[in-house]
Formats: structure tokens, C-alpha cells, sequence
């Protein structure tokens, strides 16, 4: 009996992946607007192209004062809405929490191998049918890197590879993993690395008499020597009489 009552069991759980991924989605990262950063041009940067230099360690001391000033970024498990209300009876409140350190890991940006990777420590509840499942673990993941000329923006792009859960039963662990993924991957993007109209020129020439202006029209970037390397091309113009018009 007791080996019927588990083979039910698993059999629900596979129903629900099944179901899930069908209906869901494999679990893969939001859209993000933009395209793909290019590297350098082989043959060197055009003129006005202006180097950003951003290291690991920036990184992360910006996620470590968002730990220690704010509260730790968490969002509702799956594709339930925002609550803002009490959680569910008995404390389960179907949410996931990014943890400064957990499961061995501390969350933060690594380069490794001229890549961005991304280690996430969180823990979090599910209200599922059998109940509330309280869960801790961590994530492994790496960040692509999107430049949206609509915006003038560069967005990291979280994709999640690998899902690993302290001490859950394998059969949870199948209905836990992919709803994890899928929420990381969909609740952390798009993550803002750079907006060009912050470091686009307005610059009154007086002796001129008009402005020095310059857009970024398009960055590209690498990891190199421990750091992530972001050139932005400009494009420049000038006005006179002191006009905002925008180089085109």
C-alpha cells in the first residue's frame, strides 16, 4: 500500500512538471530589449568612442549595500501576481528571496573566463497541494550583456543554468526546480547596467556662443583583465545659439 500511495505521488508530481512546462515554458529568461553587446571592432574604435571600466568588485559593493541599506530583492514564486497583503495560513507566503550568503555560496558577479557569472543564494516557500514547501539553495547563472538603442541603454540579461536545493526530496525537487528557474529568470531582468542619456553631452561652448552635443549611438563591450570593459561610440554635434537640439 504504502508503495502504491508513493507511486501516486510521484505520479501527480510528474502530471503537474509535465503540465507546467507545457503550459508555462521551459524555464528561460525574460525578454530583454535590445540586441546582443558585440565586441570591439578588431580593427579599433572609432573615433569618439569613450572607455567605461567596471570590475568586479563595483559590482559587487552595489549588491552588497542593497543588502545591507535595503531590503533583500524578493518576488512571488511562478507567475503569481505581487502580494502585498499577509502570507497564507501557516506562513507560507509562495515567495523567493535573494540572501546575501546562503548554501555555501555568497550572491555576486564573478569573471571568470572572460564571462560574467552570477552565483544567487536565495530560499523561499511554495504552497503546493501537499503543502507548504520551504526551500533554500542556490542558483548558478550567467549575464549576457543587451545594448537597446531606443533607450540608449545596456541591460544585463540573467540566465539561469543550474538550480541547486538544500536537503529536498527528489520528487519535490522536480516541481520546485523548474518553477525556481523560471521565476529567477523572469523576476530579475531586466537588470540596468548603463544609460546612455546619463553620460550623453550638452555642453555650452561660450566663446561659441552654441552647444557641444553628442549621443551614444551604439556600445560595445568585453571582459578582459578582470574587468568589464564598456565602449561607448558618440556620435557629436554642435549648435548654435545655445539650441537643445539633439545630434542626429
Amino acid at each position: 500500500m504504502g508503495r502504491l500511495i508513493v507511486g501516486l505521488l510521484i505520479g501527480v508530481l510528474a502530471g503537474g512538471v509535465l503540465t507546467y512546462l507545457l503550459f508555462v515554458g521551459t524555464p528561460r529568461a525574460a525578454n530583454v530589449p535590445g540586441e546582443i553587446v558585440k565586441p570591439p571592432d578588431a580593427t579599433g574604435s572609432p573615433a569618439g568612442t569613450a572607455q567605461i571600466v567596471l570590475r568586479q568588485d563595483f559590482f559587487n559593493e552595489v549588491l552588497g549595500t542593497i543588502f545591507r541599506d535595503m531590503n533583500a530583492p524578493a518576488f512571488p514564486l511562478g507567475n503569481a501576481p505581487e502580494q502585498t497583503g499577509a502570507p497564507t495560513p501557516g506562513g507560507c507566503d509562495g515567495r523567493i528571496t535573494i540572501l546575501k550568503e546562503g548554501s555555501g555560496v555568497q550572491t555576486g558577479v564573478r569573471f571568470e573566463n572572460n564571462t560574467l557569472g552570477a552565483p544567487l543564494a536565495f530560499t523561499g516557500s511554495y504552497d503546493s497541494p501537499f503543502g507548504c514547501l520551504n526551500f533554500s539553495g542556490w542558483a548558478q547563472s550567467n549575464f549576457e550583456l543587451r545594448y537597446d538603442q531606443a533607450s540608449q541603454s545596456v541591460f544585463g540579461q540573467v540566465n539561469v543554468e543550474t538550480v541547486n536545493l538544500d536537503g529536498v526530496n527528489p520528487v519535490f525537487s522536480a516541481l520546485l526546480t523548474p518553477i525556481v528557474q523560471s521565476t529567477l529568470n523572469t523576476r530579475v531582468n531586466p537588470v540596468r547596467i548603463l544609460d546612455g542619456r546619463q553620460i550623453a553631452v550638452n555642453m555650452p561652448i561660450a566663446a561659441t556662443g552654441g552647444n557641444l552635443q553628442a549621443n551614444v549611438t551604439d556600445v560595445r563591450g568585453e571582459v578582459k583583465d578582470n574587468a568589464l570593459n564598456l565602449y561607448a561610440i558618440y556620435q557629436f554635434g554642435g549648435v548654435k545659439g545655445g539650441a537643445t537640439a539633439a545630434p542626429q
